[in-house]
């Protein structure tokens, strides 16, 4: 749906007649998997945040927050991103970008994943630099800045309209209140890379699974259950047997 400013009058364009992209690439190969690690294991915490299944995630996707020409210009991608009580879809069309000046709601979150030195994740020059820009405009809550090459996360609060720096649990995690996660570094294999993920844990310190984690724990408590089961029939035919030798039938 098309915005009108009212103060000017003027038509404001959307999602759709907005670039869903800059033309730039990913910067390397772990971006789209931690992306991928981070929604995965997140889900079931927003489905029962949200039962009636309205936020959305971004992935590499724009947040416009300003008219530009070129239009990307005016706008920042952050590598994810989580928005609350907003509709996954626009008009029945998957969203092509998040536009503020259309949904006024900011994200709860953004997550930066660094593949240079940090700098322009952490440039406060107003107008252009990205920290300036999150804090001053876009107005998430929290601002994550991870590096893979450091293991390392830093996260900010937007606190009276600045950005503090959290400090880090007995556990190295961030709490993410709102949530009721924490945020940190997890060392392991995921997509046959081991590196230093990003990852999400739960107020008691429990890491939060992805899909395969999933899968993996439900298989093994099902195979426990089986053995359980065995050792229960194993145990029931030794005591047939032995009341048997007594002379007792165990049917009666």
């Amino acid at each position: 749906m098309t915005a009108t400013n009212p103060a000017t009058s003027i038509t404001l364009p959307d999602h759709t007649q907005l670039p869903e992209s800059d033309g730039t690439f990913v910067k390397n190969f772990q971006e789209h998997p931690q992306s991928i690690l981070v929604t995965e294991s997140i889900k079931p915490v927003l489905q029962k945040r949200h039962p009636d299944g309205q936020y959305c995630i971004g992935q590499d996707s724009g947040i416009y927050w300003r008219i530009t020409d070129p239009p990307e210009r005016g706008a920042e991608a952050p590598d994810w991103f989580y928005v609350p009580n907003v509709p996954p879809t626009l008009n029945g069309q998957m969203r092509r970008s998040y536009v503020l000046w259309q949904e006024h709601i900011a994200p709860l979150i953004v997550l930066e994943f660094v593949s240079g030195n940090g700098a322009e994740e952490r440039d406060k020059t107003p107008w252009t630099g990205k920290f300036w820009i999150y804090e001053q405009v876009i107005h998430p809550a929290f601002y994550g800045i991870y590096e893979v090459n450091k293991a390392s996360v830093e996260v900010y609060h937007l606190i009276e309209g600045q950005y503090q720096l959290l400090a880090a649990n007995e556990r190295g995690h961030y709490t993410i209140a709102p949530l009721g996660v924490e945020l940190g570094i997890w060392l392991g294999v995921y997509q046959n890379a081991e590196l230093p993920w990003l990852r999400w844990w739960d107020l008691q310190g429990n890491l939060l699974l992805n899909g395969e984690e999933r899968a993996e724990q439900e298989s093994q408590r099902a195979e426990l259950e089986s053995q359980r089961a065995e050792l229960e029939s194993q145990r029931a035919d030794r005591l047939t047997a032995q009341l048997r030798s007594l002379g007792i039938e165990p049917e009666a």
